[in-house]
């Protein structure tokens, strides 16, 4: 039998030899026994033979090596070296008690909870939106909201640290269920003393000689934008990136470039936004979860309440 060797915090090694495999059925039986200091009465609480009990203890010591309680005919004591090892039982029996009872209450119908991403530029009016009104059936659902870029996001679903996405563009991959839930106009936003601020409408190929100021790499807003102008006949000449729709619009605003973005929650000052009429500029945006991973009742309950948006996330 061996131990393992990494440091505080690092997962047991659970093979045919380890520690924790051997040990673990056993230390409920040790820990009833060293607090009755007796065996019949241990077995009792427990639930199981008095025989059944006293080998396991015995085996338990045999495999470490050690006695744990000292002999008193029909009663028991802990020997020092038991001591030792059931102030450490205790604190992993209460540990496996938290995380079971932790695991419980995630997952509860009426307080469980979901671990739901979305868009930067979903999170000042959409998401708090969707929330208020699912929370008007599900009052004491919680959330654990994460805001990031798409493949961010969907990395984070691959890896389980989150129930549901919402992202743009839709995504398509084996692995993962997505499904469309509503389009969202983007504009082209250039400084409100451009010689374009004055239009109302445009098509994106006269913007084919101006700078732009985009998203990075990677997001789903820069992938459409840069979509959409081969689709209008150019490749942008990019000034600018950066990492959150709001920057770009305050980059536009001080005169650094034009960008095609979705509508702000409230009128930026700075700007005009016209609206593009060729080629159709909108993204989609959808709902995408891990396929086969098992729904928690409040996880189930969401994605439902979101799939019946359809046509009715975007705020118009």
């Amino acid at each position: 039998m061996r131990g393992t060797e990494g440091g505080k915090g690092e997962a047991a090694e659970l093979g045919a030899d380890s520690w924790a495999l051997a040990l673990t059925p056993r230390l409920a039986q040790f820990a009833a026994v060293a607090r009755h200091e007796h065996v019949t009465r241990a077995a009792h609480e427990l639930g199981m033979p008095q025989p059944t009990l006293s080998r396991a203890i015995v085996r338990l010591e045999a495999d470490l090596g050690v006695a744990l309680f000292a002999r008193h005919g029909r009663t028991l004591s802990l020997t020092p070296a038991g001591r030792a090892f059931l102030a450490s039982t205790e604190r992993a029996l209460g540990d496996v008690t938290r995380a079971a009872e932790s695991v419980q209450a995630d997952a509860d119908p009426a307080v469980g909870k979901v671990a739901f991403g979305f868009l930067h530029t979903l999170g000042s009016e959409t998401v708090p939106g969707l929330i208020r009104t699912f929370r008007a059936d599900h009052p004491r659902v919680r959330f654990q909201l994460v805001q990031n870029y798409g493949e961010a996001m969907i990395e984070r679903l691959r890896a389980g640290d989150l129930d549901l996405c919402l992202t743009s563009p839709v995504p398509d991959a084996p692995d993962l269920v997505a499904r469309r839930l509503d389009e969202q106009k983007l504009r082209l936003v250039v400084p409100d003393d451009h010689p374009l601020a004055a239009r109302k409408r445009i098509r994106l190929a006269e913007a084919a000689g101006e700078l732009f100021v985009t998203l990075e790499p990677g997001y789903g807003l820069r992938r459409i934008t840069d979509a959409l102008c081969a689709e209008a006949g150019f490749t942008p000449k990019v000034a600018f990136e950066g990492e959150e729709a709001e920057t770009l619009r305050g980059l536009v605003a001080a005169g650094l470039g034009v960008a095609l973005l979705p509508p702000p929650a409230v009128p930026r000052p700075g700007v005009a936004e016209l609206t593009v009429t060729a080629p159709r500029a909108v993204r989609e945006i959808g709902v995408a979860w891990l396929d086969g991973h098992p729904d928690t009742a409040p996880v189930a309950a969401f994605k439902k309440f979101l799939l019946g948006r359809r046509g009715q996330l975007i705020p118009r």
